[in-house]
């Protein structure tokens, strides 16, 4: 389902991108729930096959936008995609049982792409964009999270914005977690708040997703066991995942091995920018005044 959903966004990427978005939002809300789990699993890793800062870049950011909004329907939430917004969280929620109200951001990141770091998450922005809201979520791949220390768990704890991943989601899917009167996920987008308390000021920006795991699985009322054996066969898939990307760089050496001298050197010339860059400085050269 996950390549259906590759082919929808190669065919509708010349389309007006409104009429784009609207048209993907529409496959991801229509799909069953098996379909949609095969995506959630794999909507945190971007293709390398689609171009960087392209328009299906664009589309598959919306779209994350969109799986995340029927993630959070799917554990009992209203939900819905924000499509047109200027410095505003992409995803709103609300809790029709405990009454809150949320706004969260989806990430994903290519796997080729390392040293990402506190602006790629926005954890500052996202507090930011929550407005009259109660809670404000990030949801990232797990594995894209830092291990170790980072200045996004410091902000997370001094702004309360929820660090979840999208295999939290998975889990609380695959394991039908509604929210009811005895499931209140507010202690999950609130985590921060509770950790707060008993985190001392010198592990503020160190990894604290070993405690999160444990309060999230005592709240939804699953073992912690079972999670990470859930996030071992995540493993396995992203594994899979890595042979794909690898299969479409290797068939790309191929390409570039049966380049002609001429096909080499302009591909090389078009790489830097040169032309670009030979046009940017004959503009600053022809706004000289005096």
């Amino acid at each position: 389902m996950f390549s259906d959903l590759l082919v929808i966004i190669e065919q509708s990427s010349h389309l007006d991108f409104g009429d784009a978005t609207k048209l993907t939002i529409n496959f991801i809300d229509s799909c069953n729930k098996d379909n949609f789990i095969d995506i959630i699993k794999q909507i945190g890793t971007i293709p390398e096959s689609i171009n960087h800062d392209s328009t299906e870049e664009k589309l598959f950011a919306k779209i994350s936008d969109a799986v995340l909004s029927r993630a959070f329907r799917e554990i009992g939430l209203k939900s819905r995609v924000l499509i047109e917004r200027a410095d505003a969280a992409d995803v709103i929620a609300e809790s029709p049982i405990h009454g809150y109200t949320l706004v969260a951001d989806a990430k994903a990141f290519r796997m080729s792409r390392t040293a990402k770091n506190q602006k790629d998450f926005k954890v500052v922005s996202l507090s930011s964009w929550r407005n009259d809201a109660d809670y404000a979520v990030l949801c990232s791949p797990y594995f894209q999270y830092p291990l170790t220390m980072s200045q996004i768990y410091a902000q997370s704890i001094n702004h309360n914005v929820c660090l979840l991943s999208w295999e939290h989601l998975i889990f609380m899917i695959e394991h039908g977690i509604k929210e009811s009167v005895s499931i209140n996920l507010t202690q999950v987008w609130d985590f921060t708040e509770y950790y707060s308390q008993v985190c001392t000021c010198n592990n503020m920006k160190k990894c604290y997703f070993e405690d999160f795991n444990a309060r999230f699985t005592e709240i939804i009322g699953l073992t912690l066991e079972g999670y990470i054996q859930f996030i071992q066969k995540q493993i396995e898939v992203l594994k899979a995942r890595a042979g794909l990307e690898k299969v479409f760089w290797n068939h790309e050496i191929d390409i570039i091995k049966n380049y002609t001298k001429e096909q080499a050197i302009e591909e090389l010339i078009s790489c830097k920018k040169i032309r670009e860059k030979i046009i940017r400085i004959d503009a600053y050269i022809g706004g000289l005044r005096i």
